[in-house]
């Protein structure tokens, strides 16, 4: 595999406790998939915060940014069996990293960690 590009996100936890408050940023930014799954998590803040770090992260190493009808919504971030963050993407992104990197194969590696005032995650876009 070779590395295409990579992003990098950190927030302020305090930041995203305050914006879950509100139902609709929740349904605004994480698809139905992550809400349903909040529900497993005593820390919700900190479960939103490094999710909300992945999006953001996601979209920078597209080089795109949320614009041009992309959400926050057409990406989710889940676990593995194991416990491995891993992102998922709809078809209107695969189409959009195929218009980026003229890429049909690609594996997305995610990274998130969290500490009390912040959380960060780290995407990295490999050809296949």
């Amino acid at each position: 595999m070779v590395s295409i590009s990579n992003g990098v996100d950190i927030v302020e936890n305090k930041r995203i406790e305050k914006s879950i408050k509100n139902s609709n940023f929740i349904k605004r930014i994480f698809s139905e998939k992550e809400i349903k799954l909040s529900k497993n998590y005593f820390n919700k803040t900190n479960f939103y915060a490094k999710r909300f770090a992945a999006k953001e992260a996601f979209y920078k190493a597209l080089g795109t940014g949320i614009r041009n009808g992309y959400k926050f919504k057409d990406v989710t971030v889940k676990n593995d069996k194991y416990g491995k963050p891993m992102i998922e993407i709809n078809s209107k992104i695969k189409k959009m990293v195929f218009n980026q990197y003229r890429l049909k194969k690609f594996k997305l590696h995610l990274s998130l960690a969290d500490e009390k005032k912040h959380s960060i995650a780290f995407v990295v876009l490999d050809k296949v």
